[in-house]
């Protein structure tokens, strides 16, 4: 069965896209099938794994604004069980289309669930915001990662993030609820860092994942190869954190 997960925060520079790159190749280097959707008009995602959004012949705006079906849409990544549906720019204009659509919060969710898509995660990386696109992928997943940035501000407008996932569960979509806050960008040796963890221990308990992801060089500097860490380092300490996380999420699964 799929298991279809929203990577989510509208605070910017948390570390979404790069927990859904380097998540989404670690499941798929477990043995896992999987697809990540780029539901943010920067298409970072997109280019993080190699793929050029501007030689893309269909992206996410096509399968939102015409329906186009995703299994057409989607390609290859530069790692194995790994596909992508690509983002262009032009999904900024997603929002002004889906408007007058019926249905417009579910738009996703039908795309997904009207295809014989099969995968055992589907990730979505979604913007730094709260608009309709990623009420969109609210409404498609089973479940949100919302990760976490170990500074000061770092819970910051999450009680606003959490008030929209409890309208959408009331509303939308039932079966959604909180995977886990991933601690991103941690240094170990700063105590703030280790009061954030302890602070979400505190608030959340056990829906804090207990990896975390470290401040790591060779994690910053692999988008700009087109790779995700586990190809372009597999030894560096970012890219076993998020092996570590992919097997956390695995274990999680089992049980």
């Amino acid at each position: 069965m799929t298991k279809i997960i929203a990577i989510a925060n509208q605070k910017g520079g948390v570390g979404k896209t790069t927990t859904s790159i380097n998540l989404a190749a670690s499941l798929a280097m477990c043995k896992k099938k999987v697809l990540l959707i780029d539901a943010d008009p920067q298409a970072n995602a997109t280019s993080g794994l190699g793929i050029d959004p501007k030689q893309l012949q269909s992206s996410i705006y096509e399968c939102l604004v015409d329906e186009y079906p995703i299994e057409s849409a989607k390609v290859k990544s530069c790692v194995d069980n790994l596909d992508v549906l690509g983002s262009r720019i032009d999904l900024v204009g997603a929002e002004l289309e889906l408007i007058n659509m019926p249905n417009r919060e579910k738009v996703l969710h039908k795309l997904l669930t009207s295809t014989g898509l099969d995968y055992d995660y589907i990730l979505i990386d979604c913007s730094p915001s709260l608009g309709l696109i990623t009420v969109n992928a609210l409404s498609a997943a089973d479940s949100v990662i919302i990760p976490v940035q170990a500074e000061y501000f770092a819970l910051e407008g999450i009680s606003k993030l959490l008030n929209t996932i409890r309208i959408i569960k009331s509303k939308l979509n039932t079966r959604l609820h909180i995977e886990g806050f991933l601690l991103t960008m941690y240094d170990a040796r700063l105590r703030l860092a280790n009061q954030i963890y302890e602070e979400l221990k505190s608030h959340f308990g056990d829906i804090v994942f207990t990896t975390v992801i470290p401040r790591n060089t060779r994690l910053s500097e692999a988008p700009s190869h087109g790779l995700p860490a586990v190809l372009y380092d597999p030894q560096s300490r970012g890219a076993i954190s998020h092996m570590q996380l992919a097997q956390e999420l695995i274990d999680k699964d089992k049980k």
